[in-house]
């Protein structure tokens, strides 16, 4: 559905955002992981085509996006990271405005397609109040609600949890699951279990580079037999790396990389897109020295 062949950014203060990227996307989520400042948005904003590379193409359904980016305009939806709402105006009337932006001329189908979306995030009951009002997670789902409109087939979601308290997050996990089925949709977040949740191929990107891609589960299947974890850290050995260190319910829990058992008081630990993530983090920082 969606191509990306080698795709190079650099901004004018000379800041390389997005280097050689390269992917093929097909239906379903699939998860961007990285952390701030990795290149994230970069990435969506060009595929929405909000600004051009300087050099590589982009595929949509085989056709080139920047020979006719209407093509891809016309069939995708888009919650940026940070989006504002007007005041004083409801969230149907709201709809019908950006409904209105999209192309939808009719007013029945307006009608129909707000009414859709509206129930399918759970707004119907407040869909006569104003979103400048709405929750974290409300304004959220009225996010999705608007990308919605039109009947996108690439969904673009930047960060969307990002925020959310607990229960808020595991609504919206099951709303993005639920639409999923039956488009692309390219979810990019920091936060390693909303890929967990709800992706099954995930890119992790750092630094504009794409340094794994991949089912999401076959990322850290290589891990086997070499993530150890323990209570306290000591002395680490040189063959090992750390990952992370942290409290679970207040006690200390470390996590290393290592061929073998660094420690007698290091056990076996089954590996998880964390651990993935982390161990690509140090080698980062480790390369960059």
């Amino acid at each position: 559905m969606l191509e990306l062949h080698n795709i190079n950014k650099t901004y004018p203060d000379g800041t390389r955002a997005l280097q050689d990227i390269s992917l093929q996307l097909g239906k379903g989520m699939v998860g961007l992981l990285g952390p701030n400042g990795a290149g994230k948005s970069s990435l969506m904003r060009t595929i929405a085509t909000l600004q051009t590379p300087d050099s590589g193409h982009i595929l949509f359904n085989g056709q080139d996006v920047w020979q006719q980016p209407t093509r891809l305009r016309n069939k995708l939806g888009y919650l940026p990271q940070h989006f504002g709402v007007y005041p004083h105006i409801s969230c149907q009337g709201l709809l019908e405005h950006l409904a209105i932006l999209k192309g939808l001329n009719s007013r029945a189908q307006r009608r129909q397609q707000i009414e859709q979306v509206l129930a399918l995030t759970n707004l119907t009951a407040h869909a006569q109040r104003q979103p400048s009002h709405f929750s974290g997670g409300m304004l959220q789902r009225f996010g999705v609600a608007q990308a919605l409109l039109g009947d996108p087939q690439v969904l673009i979601f930047d960060e969307p949890t990002s925020g959310l308290d607990p229960a808020e997050r595991l609504r919206l996990h099951q709303l993005l699951h639920d639409i999923a089925q039956t488009r692309l949709v390219l979810l990019s977040t920091h936060i390693v279990e909303d890929i967990e949740h709800l992706c099954r191929q995930t890119a992790i990107l750092l630094d504009g580079k794409i340094v794994a891609s991949g089912q999401t589960g076959a990322l850290f299947s290589g891990l086997s037999n070499r993530i150890w974890q323990g209570p306290q850290l000591g002395v680490i050995p040189e063959h090992a790396i750390l990952l992370s260190q942290r409290l679970h319910y207040g006690n200390p829990v470390v996590r290393l990389f290592c061929e073998e058992q660094p420690g007698s008081h290091f056990e076996p630990a089954i590996p998880c897109l964390q651990d993935c993530y982390f161990l690509h983090l140090v080698q980062q920082v480790q390369e960059a020295a």
